[in-house]
């Protein structure tokens, strides 16, 4: 659906990326750093209220530079010989680099024909019903699509092997989480949630969802990190890691 705070995001967007590029081009200093990429660069690009946004190399979001500057750390991994779902893989990087470190690399999401991924599989997360089979799930900005979180929740918990982890990210607000009514239009999606297919919005109480369906779990915010890192990398976001302990 194109909706006018769809144009203007991608306006300001492509505005900010080609001030970048052109200040890059005249020999500003490359003194911030994308962790996706690897590279040194000017500055990071705007998009929607977040002045610094993507990577104007690669595109990496705030939320994809924070998941590589925690597995550069340490500070999450993949164990060795490891089976990862990654659940709507539309993060490059994040994808080359779980390829190169799981044994069993699955990506997915309910419309697969959407990707060029390769080895793209259909999956729909509301009737998952894989046991015990994965040591990491990761899904970035999948939890608001799915019609009840609740049943996702727990097929996530069943598909984790023991001590198995979920890394999940959500777009977070300051309240209580607030789930939409089935019947609620785009447009009034978009005014209560941001955006127009998105069925809930969610609060930090996001973690008490995750422990209702039999899962521990830890809240890693970026400011966690040093402040000399969050700064260079424009990092953001939260990262809830959720454990099957059993």
């Amino acid at each position: 659906m194109i909706t006018l705070k769809r144009i203007s995001k991608a306006l300001g967007k492509h505005a900010t990326r080609s001030l970048l590029k052109a200040r890059a081009a005249l020999g500003a200093r490359a003194e911030r750093y994308c962790p996706a990429c690897d590279s040194g660069i000017v500055g990071f690009f705007r998009y929607g209220d977040e002045r610094e946004w993507g990577c104007p190399k690669c595109g990496a979001s705030p939320r994809e530079r924070l998941m590589h500057a925690l597995l550069d750390a340490g500070r999450i991994a993949v164990p060795a010989g490891a089976a990862v779902l990654h659940c709507a893989p539309n993060e490059a990087s994040l994808v080359r680099r779980f390829y190169q470190s799981a044994a069993d690399y699955v990506p997915a999401d309910i419309d697969p024909a959407r990707y060029t991924v390769s080895g793209m599989q259909k999956l729909d997360l509301m009737s998952m019903t894989d046991e015990e089979r994965f040591d990491v799930i990761y899904a970035s900005h999948v939890m608001e699509h799915v019609p009840d979180d609740a049943v996702v929740l727990r097929n996530i918990r069943a598909a984790l092997r023991p001590n198995g982890e979920a890394w999940l990210i959500v777009p977070l607000w300051e309240k209580p989480s607030e789930d939409g009514p089935p019947d609620l239009s785009g447009k009034e999606r978009e005014r209560r949630f941001g955006q127009w297919d998105h069925v809930r919005q969610y609060g930090r109480d996001f973690a008490d969802r995750i422990r209702s369906a039999g899962l521990e779990v830890e809240l890693i915010d970026a400011r966690m990190l040093p402040a000399s890192d969050v700064a260079r990398m424009a990092l953001a976001d939260t990262l809830f890691r959720a454990r099957r302990a059993v």
